[in-house]
């Protein structure tokens, strides 16, 4: 059973668990975990089906092959490629899961998919003993796997086939596995993904879909594991409008051929989800490998920005991202213009995550809620603030911010907590007397 949590209106919830509310100031307007980790589902040509699986950065430079079907350096790792830049961490789904498996006399593909149709099983007499067979398994022209047995039930299965115990071993030069298809991506995939998905950790989820129906179903996942589930992360998606500090929307498309054009959307996830909570993204320099759309005038900028849009700009011959801004636009009492900006937003969920993991961990159902317990409380999100301060992450904190009193039943106990998050430099307005 996942325990609770979200935001809190009165003091009446029933599940255990940690419920956090983020206000603006009043005004006219314990360890600090990694952050890096991202999710996305993926169009695959291979891999596994049904299932989120974990692939870190070091894995897809060694083993990109055998996750993914392609070699790391292949154009269709492009998207990939830009999200590992920045990005330690994916939790990946295969959306193109229930398509059919590549075969032949021999073997079958261990996944399904199109990649399949590129593998070929080639059997040759080995050279010094003609009762043994040499059997390569070959994708492209490159050998991924050789085997010296005398029987196919000596065959043991590799990274990319199963090899069938009916077949009779005979010399041949390369025969092709046939029949691979990729699943139908549709709302159900993207369903399924959701699905999967939730029990897991991570800091932004990403999503390419470019019709609106798709991404107003992340657009409400994301809100409802924020607002009521209280499973903080961003989500980016491409040229949506949601009006939520929990949506990231993408405004460039790309122009690469065979690509979607929300294919910056890999390199935005990857930034976001690797972004110190004490860093901003803004100026941050493109340095991918798509060709994205970037011209734009100063009007449409000030109109992206204005409309809550991730826009990316060229500065002479860079591509720059303008603001590190999440797509909220409509203010309240409660979430003033702060709540617009990346870095308080990365800040807030940092706070909400960490407190929720300590309170969860160490006080749920262990530590008596009384006067020396609450203290216990508060000395640990009191040193917790301080390391934020520490990394310049939030200022101007004191131990007077943070008071933790007793609930309005036995078992629960109030936070209050007064934070001012420090936001890179933006604007620069310089006066020069001149003599």
């Amino acid at each position: 059973m996942a325990l609770g949590g979200g935001t809190f209106i009165t003091q009446n919830k029933e599940l255990p668990g940690a419920y956090i509310n983020f206000i603006s100031a009043a005004s006219a307007n314990a360890a600090l975990s990694e952050r890096g980790i991202a999710t996305m589902p993926l169009e695959l040509d291979w891999g596994v089906d049904g299932a989120v699986f974990e692939v870190s950065s070091g894995d897809f430079q060694k083993n990109s092959l055998k996750i993914f079907g392609y070699d790391c350096t292949h154009d269709k790792m492009k998207g990939l490629r830009d999200l590992f830049r920045n990005t330690r961490t994916l939790y990946a789904y295969k959306l193109t899961s229930g398509g059919t498996k590549a075969e032949n006399t021999y073997a079958e593909a261990l996944y399904a998919g199109i990649r399949g149709n590129d593998l070929k099983i080639a059997i040759q007499v080995n050279a010094d003993d003609d009762t043994l067979f040499d059997v390569k398994t070959v994708l492209d022209t490159a050998v991924v796997d050789e085997q010296t047995v005398g029987s196919v039930a000596e065959l043991a299965a590799n990274d990319f086939v199963r090899f069938k115990a009916s077949a009779a071993l005979e010399a041949t030069a390369a025969a092709s596995l046939t029949g691979g298809t990729n699943g139908t991506v549709d709302g159900t995939a993207y369903q399924a993904y959701l699905d999967k998905i939730e029990s897991y950790t991570y800091n932004v989820m990403g999503v390419a879909a470019t019709d609106e129906t798709t991404k107003a179903l992340f657009v409400s996942f994301v809100k409802r594991l924020r607002d009521e589930m209280g499973i903080k992360f961003q989500l980016v998606l491409y040229n949506k409008a949601a009006d939520y500090y929990g949506a990231v929307s993408v405004k460039n498309r790309t122009l690469d051929s065979g690509w979607s054009e929300a294919g910056l959307i890999y390199w935005v996830t990857g930034i976001c989800a690797g972004c110190g909570v004490n860093k901003s993204n803004q100026n941050r320099l493109y340095d991918g490998e798509f060709a994205v759309d970037a011209d734009y005038t100063q009007n449409e900028l000030k109109k992206a920005v204005k409309a809550g849009e991730f826009v990316l700009h060229k500065v002479g011959g860079d591509i720059r991202v303008l603001e590190d801004i999440s797509t909220m636009i409509t203010v309240s009492d409660t979430q003033g213009d702060i709540f617009k900006d990346n870095q308080t937003v990365r800040v807030m969920d940092q706070i909400a995550n960490d407190i929720a993991v300590l309170f969860n961990t160490k006080y749920l159902g262990v530590v008596p809620n009384d006067a020396a317990g609450r203290i216990s409380l508060w000395s640990d999100i009191v040193k917790y603030h301080e390391r934020l301060q520490e990394i310049r992450a939030i200022e101007d904190f004191s131990d007077s911010d943070v008071t933790v009193e007793q609930g309005s039943t036995k078992k629960s106990v109030v936070v209050s907590d007064a934070v001012t998050v420090v936001n890179a430099m933006s604007r620069l307005y310089m006066t020069v007397a001149v003599a």
